[in-house]
């Protein structure tokens, strides 16, 4: 389940709302792409704005439009261990594979808080989790020490490493071994982290690039270095435009110009780019070939 590439999903919005057709829309060319996995729900999901209700929705129609042809990793992370375990029991009965959990922020807890907040989610849920470490987003680093403690728990079957610290991941690699996947969070990372034994990448890139993004995995795993290299370093300059705003400013903006979900609109405190951040993504999605006919 957690090999090869997983789609960071945006949530479309027209009005205010969820846009469940673009949504769908999004889902059924991801699918039809062989991507490997779809994650709702997590930071390129702008999880942090949606209501509650909003949330479980958004599983739940992930699961149903995906109706069991790519594996669903659920968003269902919180700083309120009370609410991480309802929205991955959540997850659960909806029929997702998995939830994504990332590190409580704001609280800023201990690696002993850290710890304990997961376990207790993995002992009153019995799911598979996906720990989600990413600094920048939630204050806290998970170190290799408390993944390794973290890895002793069944019910914890993968870290979505978005540190930045390639020497960090291959520490997790070393002291955790075969017990637990090690995924790329940053799609500027995913063939170092291959590279090191990593499974694949919960990636941003393959809303727009699907099977872009599954072959250079599945290369991998093949023994195709140099075509999986090819692939990498063909992107890597689209991927670093695509986070030169905060993400998924970049990213929804990418997609509604390649014609890909019918507005670009984000929740505040998100916003548009700005001028210059626009053109010179859409520069290089025309170098690509990826913007839509007007």
């Amino acid at each position: 389940m957690f090999k090869g590439a997983i789609t960071a999903l945006v949530t479309p919005f027209a009005g205010g709302r969820v846009d469940e057709n673009s949504l769908a829309d999004l889902i059924e060319t991801q699918i039809s792409a062989g991507i490997d996995g779809l994650s709702p729900c997590g930071t390129t999901g702008e999880a942090a704005t949606l209501s509650y209700e909003e949330h479980k929705r958004v599983v739940a129609f992930a699961v149903e439009v995906a109706a069991g042809r790519a594996p669903v990793v659920a968003g269902a992370g919180s700083n309120n261990t009370a609410e991480a375990i309802a929205l991955t029991l959540h997850a659960k009965h909806a029929g997702a594979d998995a939830a994504l959990h990332i590190a409580p922020y704001y609280n800023r807890p201990t690696q002993e808080g850290l710890y304990q907040h997961f376990a207790a989610v993995a002992e009153a849920t019995d799911f598979p989790l996906v720990i989600y470490n990413i600094m920048s987003r939630t204050g806290v680093n998970i170190t290799p020490a408390t993944m390794a403690r973290l890895a002793g728990i069944p019910q914890v079957a993968a870290v979505k490493e978005a540190s930045g610290n390639v020497q960090q991941m291959a520490e997790i690699k070393l002291l955790c071994g075969d017990k637990i996947d090690l995924l790329s969070g940053d799609d500027t990372l995913t063939l170092p982290v291959l590279a090191i034994g990593g499974s694949g990448v919960v990636s941003v890139l393959s809303n727009l690039l699907p099977r872009q993004t599954a072959d250079m995995c599945r290369l991998w795993r093949e023994g195709e270095i140099g075509e999986a290299r090819e692939i990498y370093y063909r992107y890597l300059p689209l991927c670093r435009d695509l986070f030169i705003e905060t993400n998924p400013i970049m990213i929804k903006t990418a997609l509604y110009l390649a014609g890909l979900i019918k507005s670009p609109e984000l929740r505040l405190p998100m916003c548009g780019p700005e001028r210059e951040s626009r053109d010179r993504l859409a520069a290089a999605l025309s170098h690509y070939g990826l913007l839509a006919e007007a």
